[in-house]
């Protein structure tokens, strides 16, 4: 028996160039590199350029999981973008991503949850794609929360960083038993903290860039890597 499954083809991920460290911070808020190292395990996170946005980054890490996945954009029929640092209100940042992808076909949104954005982007995702609706989606972190923080406030400064992490998800027939086909794929948005049965994973996981939490999301437990 086989059921649809989602099946990650490709990973791609974006860190700016400038790098702030616990060091750097230290020297702008009351705070050190060994207090913030102990309490978040972070020693460094990146910065955007001026001028650099949400949808910038977004965009150059879906253009890295394409080229993993070997994929063409235009097979994508499907953008969701989750991201609290939205470049705009409207038009949705997935739609400008989309249109600078070059993609002509498909259905674009954002999504907001923040620190678990991405898992919930990636189980609305699965939802859809198992339910038939579309066929190949990219799946998109973005954040760049150094616009909207305060940097004098050292409870939240030392924790974000600027980046941006995607894959490429394709629904495929998978091996299974029946009682994959009972999981509803409303039921998957809710359960995807602790589980994604759905997902198997086509390659290797990559590194999570320290600070960024969007991309840190994508490495959460419960997905399967052959």
């Amino acid at each position: 028996m086989s059921v649809m499954r989602s099946v990650v083809l490709g990973c791609g991920s974006y860190l700016p160039d400038r790098v702030l460290s616990n060091s750097d911070l230290s020297r702008m808020v009351d705070t050190s590199d060994e207090w913030i190292l102990q309490r978040t395990g972070i020693r460094e996170r990146r910065i955007a350029a001026a001028g650099q946005t949400t949808v910038d980054m977004g965009m150059a890490a879906a253009r890295a999981a394409l080229a993993a996945a070997q994929a063409d954009a235009q097979t994508i029929d499907l953008v969701v973008l989750a991201t609290s640092t939205p470049d705009n209100t409207f038009p949705a940042s997935a739609v400008s991503i989309q249109a600078g992808l070059g993609i002509r076909q498909g259905a674009a949104f954002d999504l907001q949850a923040v620190c678990s954005g991405f898992v919930f982007a990636l189980a609305t995702a699965d939802s859809l794609l198992r339910d038939g609706a579309f066929k190949r989606a990219l799946v998109i972190g973005s954040e760049t929360f150094s616009r909207i923080l305060d940097w004098s406030d050292r409870t939240t400064c030392v924790l974000f960083g600027d980046g941006a992490g995607a894959v490429v998800v394709e629904a495929q027939p998978q091996p299974g038993t029946s009682a994959d086909r009972g999981v509803s794929p409303r039921s998957c948005a809710r359960t995807a903290a602790t589980r994604t049965s759905s997902m198997s994973m086509a390659g290797p996981p990559r590194p999570a860039p320290s600070g960024t939490c969007a991309w840190k999301a994508a490495r959460f437990s419960s997905m399967r890597w052959p």
